[in-house]
């Protein structure tokens, strides 16, 4: 089994509410969060046309934290005073799928380098975890200059940004897969498994639910409406390694 997730919080609001941007940034970002967000989610326009309104969003948004000059020393400061939190169960369910030798691949439109923090800060990032997300590049002084490689945003989670690497090569093989997301862009991330035999996915709605609950029902073969646990898929996996 292969388990496929999306990360639900918003990763880079950590950065944004940070003590390391100034007001200025901090009103633009949620100037672009206004302007952009409504377009994402809006039930009525299709993915190609949001696409690249969300390589907009993205690129103005990384270019306005880069001119902040965030040194990168102060990252686990940063996501330790934020607090933020993984579901409720994530012990468990990160625990679980460490001790049966499952992989767990994170795919997040956020920031790498905070949702590996969070991670870690929370004592559960174990050898199995593979995170692709968007991560941060440095200078010799340890000043963000940029962020590496192809960029990811909502609706391009899936093998167009990893068909070349090495772990999308060893994970291609997989024929079983159990996938959570919150957006209908979650569903691509397991694209490009070749040997897929069994895919479950379990959608997590937690905005817009009366307009967008037709087209998650339609999409995931389970919805869970403003639902911040991982019960339903301890459960799942419960179910499943103890049949093993």
């Amino acid at each position: 089994m292969l388990l496929a997730m999306s990360s639900h919080l918003s990763y880079t609001d950590i950065i944004d509410n940070s003590k390391i941007i100034s007001e200025d940034c901090r009103k633009k970002l949620k100037d672009l969060y206004n302007i952009y967000y409504p377009l994402e989610i809006d039930p009525h326009r299709t993915i190609e046309e949001k696409y690249p309104l969300m390589v907009e969003w993205w690129s103005k948004a990384h270019t306005l934290l880069c001119e902040q000059r965030i040194e990168k020393q102060k990252l686990a400061q940063i996501v330790k005073e934020a607090q933020a939190k993984l579901r409720d169960g994530f012990e468990n369910f990160f625990d679980t799928l460490h001790y049966n030798e499952i992989p767990l691949f994170i795919f997040s439109a956020g920031i790498g380098d905070v949702l590996e923090e969070i991670i870690r800060q929370a004592g559960v990032y174990h050898p199995n975890i593979k995170v692709v997300s968007n991560y941060m590049d440095f200078d010799d002084q340890g000043v963000l200059t940029g962020f590496k490689g192809k960029l990811i945003h909502t609706y391009n989670k899936n093998n167009s940004v990893l068909i070349d690497t090495e772990y999308f090569k060893q994970m291609s093989h997989r024929t079983n897969i159990l996938l959570l997301g919150d957006t209908l862009g979650d569903l691509t991330m397991a694209d490009g498994v070749t040997n897929l035999e069994n895919i479950l996915r379990i959608g997590y709605l937690n905005d817009k639910v009366e307009e967008l609950m037709e087209q998650f029902l339609q999409s995931y073969d389970i919805v869970l409406v403003r639902d911040e646990t991982l019960d339903v898929a301890n459960g799942i996996l419960h179910f499943s390694t103890a049949k093993n």
